[in-house]
């Protein structure tokens, strides 16, 4: 999909939240069916468009009745690119995850966020009273995570409720 036709087929969000400078940095949309309601029968499920964060979104989704918040962020970006860009990147790589999440009937909220991934994860599970947090792993080789560093295990490390790992 083109960008101009991922710009066509976004709707306008439910929220957007603007830090101290003004910028841009929070967007949220409701799904289908999706309330206005937070708690304990959300999971928060992190996605970065990777067949690793679908596999995720497809294990937060078979509880009978489940609704899911989705979680994407994004690097920091000045004021003037968070506001062309922050919604229009998340909307796009968060689609395959919206639309199984559709395709099965369950209801979603999306909260596309700008940041460092591991602490906006941990922090919006926290502010939504989530039951847990679910994340894909892409099976990094210790020295990989090392040398690189993983936003899973700094998830698990951060996180004070359940962590699924889905690989």
């Amino acid at each position: 999909m083109t960008d101009a036709a991922i710009q066509d087929a976004m709707p306008a969000p439910a929220l957007e939240r603007c830090d101290e400078m003004g910028r841009l940095v929070a967007v949220t949309w409701r799904g289908a069916g999706a309330g206005d309601d937070t708690g304990s029968a959300r999971w928060l499920v992190a996605v970065d468009g990777s067949a690793c964060s679908l596999r995720a979104v497809a294990m937060a989704a078979l509880e009978r009745g489940a609704e899911v918040d989705l979680v994407h962020v994004q690097p920091w970006l000045n004021k003037e690119a968070a506001q062309t860009e922050l919604a229009r990147r998340g909307w796009a790589a968060t689609a395959q995850a919206r639309q199984r999440l559709d395709a099965a009937a369950v209801r979603w909220r999306l909260h596309v966020v700008m940041g460092e991934a591991a602490p906006e994860i941990v922090g919006l599970a926290d502010a939504l009273g989530s039951r847990g947090i679910a994340i894909g792993s892409h099976g990094l080789s210790a020295a990989e995570s090392l040398l690189l560093g993983s936003v899973t295990y700094k998830v698990v490390h951060l996180a004070k409720l359940p962590v699924l790992i889905v690989r």
